[in-house]
């Protein structure tokens, strides 16, 4: 069913909410996927949310729940008592998202809730996922998969995945372990289902798998599903033993926190914000990075102040300060850019010697090429002399192979140590190269023109 969500819509949704008349608001959501109502609710208040998803039924919910933004499901889930959390929502969801929804109640709801989960193996399983970093596979992974054991017949096999796969709603591979539950790889449908009855597992399956250690970090589980094309991954411990599997979906969830991360850090902002959070923590995240704009800008002046006595002679030196200043600015995001996203998806190759001379070799080129149109606009457009002319040249030439160098040095650098790339792009690398570049500038200027 198509239902055209309007202004009009939400307006007679709260009505009916207002007025406590389920079986209109259950006749208005039916047939929405949970995705949609989950948008509904951003026009709602935590009450009427609250009034909706006890009226669902409990998959329903659960899978609303899930699409809400975490802020939110916070705030929804405090109406909830322990019991009702257990029941009515862990226990309608796989493994790896009951775990990030536990891990967003406080500590003592946390064993509450999971005291009442009244399917012991399932909190078994949650208590086991726990214990990893949410920033790993052990913190993505699920337990929901379907494994067979390599001594298996065919009969058999078919057998234990009928039993394994009943609570499931989809599966996308078929796991082999051997006697000790270690990975050895994968079965093949078609191939299953053409082989004889009496055929050992062990004589079909295919040895080739792509898998994922425990404590492989999120980003890199990413990359590794992206490049192979993979529905999941397997997850394995140090001894190969598997122990659980990564679906795509919970993969989009961490490439786009990571886009949305390393976007505002880009930015300038320090930490994870939305356009809707208080006034005061969107100051917070951004006031740092224009302090030290600030600061940068203060530097800048006090190069400048230094050359006085010859500016008062070339005036005309002023008029360029903002062309070198956005040069080396405009290079240095493109470069720190494209070296933090070879950073993420792993296609950087070479050391870093390589990658700063391929850089100072782009710098020196894009600096030429820009510096030829500058010569002739500033000669005879502005009517500057040879020399100044020249000036602006060289330096500019200089400033903009100098932004290409430290946009190129400053991630790589960074993520030497550990810490995100990305926070290297725009502030940090503009005030860097507004400082570096009014230096270069006033000093090529200085050799030149010999004031």
């Amino acid at each position: 069913m198509n239902i055209e969500i309007t202004k009009e819509f939400i307006d007679l949704l709260s009505e009916k909410i207002n007025e406590q008349n389920a079986k209109a608001i259950k006749e208005m959501l039916e047939g929405l996927h949970p995705a949609d109502i989950a948008e509904l609710f951003d026009e709602l208040s935590t009450k009427e949310q609250s009034f909706v998803i006890n009226l669902l039924e409990n998959e329903t919910s659960a899978d609303i729940l899930l699409e809400l933004e975490e802020e939110d499901r916070k705030k929804l889930l405090l109406k909830f008592s322990a019991k009702e959390i257990a029941n009515e929502v862990i226990n309608e969801m796989d493994t790896d998202d009951a775990v990030d929804i536990i891990n967003e109640l406080s500590e003592r709801k946390k064993v509450e809730v999971i005291a009442q989960i009244e399917d012991k193996e399932q909190a078994k399983e949650i208590v086991e996922l726990l214990r990893y970093d949410e920033d790993t596979a052990g913190g993505l992974m699920g337990k929901e998969l379907i494994k067979v054991n390599k001594n298996w017949s065919v009969v058999t096999a078919i057998k234990q995945m009928r039993k394994q796969a009943e609570d499931f709603e989809e599966v996308f591979s078929i796991y082999v372990v051997d006697d000790e539950d270690v990975l050895i790889g994968t079965l093949s449908l078609k191939k299953f289902l053409t082989t004889s009855a009496n055929t050992k597992v062990g004589d079909v399956y295919n040895d080739k798998i792509q898998y994922v250690y425990i404590n492989t970090s999120n980003v890199e589980v990413a990359n590794a599903i992206v490049k192979y094309d993979l529905y999941e991954i397997p997850v394995v411990d140090e001894l190969m033993r598997l122990v659980g599997v990564i679906t795509v979906d919970d993969v989009i969830d961490v490439i786009r926190e990571n886009a949305e991360e390393d976007y505002q850090l880009a930015a300038g902002i320090t930490q994870n914000v939305d356009s809707d959070d208080s006034i005061w923590k969107l100051t917070k995240a951004r006031l740092p990075w224009l302090m030290i704009g600030m600061l940068g800008g203060l530097g800048a002046a006090s190069i400048m102040s230094g050359f006085e006595t010859a500016l008062e002679k070339y005036t005309i030196l002023l008029m360029f300060v903002p062309l070198i200043q956005s040069s080396a600015g405009n290079v240095g995001i493109q470069s720190s850019a494209i070296v933090v996203q070879g950073l993420a998806n792993g296609s950087i190759k070479g050391g870093i010697f390589k990658r700063l001379g391929k850089e100072f070799l782009l710098g020196l080129l894009n600096g030429l090429g820009i510096a030829l149109v500058v010569l002739l606009i500033t000669h005879f457009i502005f009517g500057t002399t040879y020399y100044v002319s020249l000036t602006i040249c060289v330096a500019l030439v200089a400033v903009i192979v100098n932004a290409a160098i430290i946009g190129t040095f400053i991630p790589i650098f960074l993520n030497g140590r550990g810490v995100d790339p990305a926070v290297s792009t725009g502030p940090f690398i503009t005030t860097s190269n507004d400082i570096l570049g009014v230096f270069i500038y006033f000093t090529i200027a200085k050799v030149i023109l010999g004031f």
